[in-house]
């Protein structure tokens, strides 16, 4: 017999609280931050089509509906505390419900953070989900901390998901392992929410790399109201990326989006930290250039010249 929307909600949804006051079975959820602490809230939307393709297994599908809201905790330097999830679907499918709950929920576990709240409803696949983080006040990590001479860094690697993506589109050629480790960057991002918390108090500005690096570290450079100077071939990157065409490394590393890191800023005099924070967190840091007074991103290679790349980070309602 089918299920229903409420029993599909317990069924797979509906799990024991913990810190929230009170989860799911009422109207509102009620969560206790701790006290003396700041709420930091974000949503994102995933669209199957749009954000994901159809052929991704459910269990990444939920690991990743869950990444790339932490990503945005992480951006902030917040703890996560908890979750709502609203979820459309097109018809009750226990497979993939079963799939899709038990990636959402070893990331959630893996993170302390639980699903309190959300909706139900029938339509075409839509998942959307908001987070609730904590930060104690004036320790958030802001887009607009920038300042000239601070140093431009980046968390682990770039590119590979748009590495994969364009696998997809049959415009590269890429088999086996090379391609599995590409395709799991893409479907199965790593939130760097300890990373975060660990540049509390280093990094000046920071934001989540979604939409690809020119983007993202643009909107860190309008808020600051500075601008930079990035070195194109100082981009961390995996083997995988680094053996292809010099064109297709830069446009995966510069905008490829969907890579989930972290590009923030430092002062020079804090490069030790923010070392010391990667450590911490078990993620590698690497500078990529530095912030300047003047407006505008300025792209080099690494003998300092201009890379004429014609690029731009992605845009829901452009591309």
């Amino acid at each position: 017999m089918a299920l229903g929307e409420f029993d599909l909600i317990h069924h797979y949804f509906d799990r024991p609280g913990g810190r929230a006051v009170l989860g799911i079975g009422d109207d509102c959820a009620l969560v206790a931050p701790t006290p003396g602490m700041q709420l930091a809230i974000s949503t994102d939307m995933l669209v199957e089509g749009r954000h994901f393709l159809s052929t991704v297994a459910p269990e990444r599908l939920g690991h990743k509906s869950l990444a790339v809201n932490l990503s945005d905790l992480a951006a902030c330097g917040a703890r996560p505390l908890a979750f709502t999830l609203s979820l459309a679907l097109p018809r009750v499918d226990e497979a993939f419900l079963a799939g899709f709950s038990r990636g959402l929920f070893a990331l959630a576990d893996a993170h302390g953070i639980e699903l309190v709240g959300g909706d139900t409803t029938a339509g075409p696949l839509n998942i959307s989900i908001t987070v609730f983080g904590e930060v104690p006040p004036g320790r958030a990590l802001l887009r607009s901390g920038a300042r000239p001479g601070d140093q431009l860094w980046i968390s682990g690697t770039l590119g590979d998901a748009r590495l994969a993506l364009e696998v997809f589109r049959g415009t590269l050629p890429l088999a086996g392992d090379a391609f599995e480790q590409v395709r799991q960057a893409m479907e199965q991002p790593t939130p760097r929410v300890a990373l975060g918390q660990a540049l509390q108090g280093v990094a000046s500005a920071a934001a989540d790399i979604s939409d690809g690096l020119l983007g993202d570290l643009g909107h860190i450079l309008k808020r600051s109201g500075v601008g930079a100077q990035l070195d194109a071939d100082a981009l961390p990157r995996s083997a995988v990326l680094a053996a292809q065409p010099l064109a297709v490394q830069r446009q995966c590393t510069l905008a490829g989006g969907d890579d989930y890191e972290l590009v923030f800023t430092a002062p020079a005099a804090a490069a030790a930290a923010v070392q010391a924070a990667g450590r911490a967190a078990g993620v590698a840091v690497t500078c990529v250039g530095h912030i300047q007074a003047g407006p505008g991103l300025r792209v080099v290679d690494a003998a300092g010249r201009p890379v004429d790349h014609g690029l731009a980070s992605f845009d829901h309602f452009k591309t």
